[in-house]
């Protein structure tokens, strides 16, 4: 479909512009007769015009059909330049036979001042003395005067090509810048078509990654959701039978919103909210959870499970039921950006779990969706892990 529309405006362009070349001789010819008696507008003038018009045209129609489209679309470089040079030598050989040069052109008015006869200041008629060896006057001829009284011809200073003459150069300079611009314009359309195809080609390789991406997280998430309620049970019975019911929310989320290419800022920091009440049900008093999440929120999207992964990660590697622990979640909106942080402490037993399958495709996400336009800084001290990610809303 591209490919037709691309060539509809080509051959539109081509129409417009042979269409001007062909008026402007008639133009041409009617405001030089318009304001002129003398003058009458005559057909054979644009005719002769039209005629060497028809050359060019019927090249550039060989060309822009049968020469351009080898180059441009096969890469035949070396067949397109062989019969690119045929068909120059061939158009040469044309302009010479039918555009002499001007060497092998009659005199024309040169040749009326040669042999002409020559008029005096009264108009009257001046034939040319007999020469007989000597000037009547007894003085002697003039430099270069032929015998026979006549002067020889004029000859100019300036001698026109060997070859052909100075009308065929312009002629063939001009069907080079002609064969120049055809192929020029070809080029451009299949450059922009070249370019459609290939930024076609990112986004579908994009989608695909997310969905992978997406199959991924889902699992992930769900899986350490399910083990969590599992450990609950064996807790606290009433609290697992809540957990259940945060977990129906979570999971209409994660199913009706997870597929979804952005989801409102409002359901993911909703979702996020949920998750956590979900899991403060499982942990001891010796783990001090803050949150501190904007209520206002602007009217922007973000890509879903963005930042579930890393609040997931804090409960499960930053949480002792032995030692003090903590998780501090914060988030706000400043300069146009959502800045997300999450600090928790840092478990010996857990240290090598930080990093998994979940973050990796977190950072793959973020470098698909954002390229260099976010910021995901992770700080991983000795006690301390903490996450600060920026993204534009």
């Amino acid at each position: 479909m591209t490919f037709k529309k691309d060539k509809r405006q080509e051959t539109i362009i081509y129409l417009v512009l042979w269409g001007l070349f062909f008026i402007a001789p008639v133009l041409s010819l009617y405001i030089r007769t318009a304001g002129n008696d003398t003058l009458l507008f005559d057909w054979h003038e644009v005719f002769v015009v039209w005629r060497q018009y028809a050359v060019f045209f019927a090249i550039f129609l060989l060309h822009n059909h049968l020469l351009a489209p080898m180059l441009v679309y096969r890469q035949r470089k070396t067949l397109y330049v062989t019969v690119l040079t045929v068909l120059l030598a061939l158009f040469v050989v044309y302009q010479c036979h039918d555009h002499p040069s001007e060497m092998q052109q009659p005199d024309g008015p040169r040749h009326e001042m040669a042999h002409g006869p020559r008029h005096g200041m009264d108009g009257g008629h001046h034939e040319p003395p007999p020469f007989d060896g000597e000037r009547p006057d007894g003085a002697r001829p003039f430099d270069g005067e032929h015998p026979d009284g006549h002067r020889p011809h004029f000859k100019p200073d300036h001698q026109p090509p060997i070859i052909f003459g100075q009308h065929d150069i312009i002629a063939v300079v001009c069907l080079i810048l002609m064969l120049g611009a055809n192929l020029g314009v070809k080029l451009f359309f299949k450059q922009q078509r070249d370019q459609q195809k290939l930024s076609e080609l990112r986004r579908q390789n994009l989608e695909q990654q997310l969905e992978h991406l997406k199959y991924q997280i889902n699992p992930h998430f769900l899986m350490n959701t399910l083990n969590n309620i599992h450990a609950l049970v064996d807790i606290d019975a009433e609290r697992a039978k809540e957990t259940i019911i945060e977990l129906s929310r979570i999971m209409r989320f994660v199913l009706y919103e997870g597929s979804k290419q952005t989801v409102p800022l409002a359901g993911e920091i909703e979702f996020l909210s949920n998750y956590i009440r979900l899991m403060q049900l499982r942990v001891s008093d010796k783990v001090k959870v803050t949150v501190s999440l904007p209520q206002q929120l602007p009217d922007a999207a973000i890509p879903p499970l963005m930042l579930i992964t890393f609040v997931e990660n804090a409960f499960k590697h930053g949480v002792s039921y032995q030692q003090p622990s903590f998780i501090d979640i914060d988030g706000h909106i400043a300069d146009g950006q959502l800045v997300f942080s999450c600090r928790n402490s840092k478990i010996p037993a857990a240290e090598d779990s930080h990093g998994g399958v979940g973050l990796k495709n977190v950072r793959q996400r973020l470098r698909l969706i954002y390229g260099d336009r976010y910021t995901l800084n992770i700080t991983d001290d000795a006690d301390t892990y903490n996450i600060l990610l920026k993204i534009p809303l």
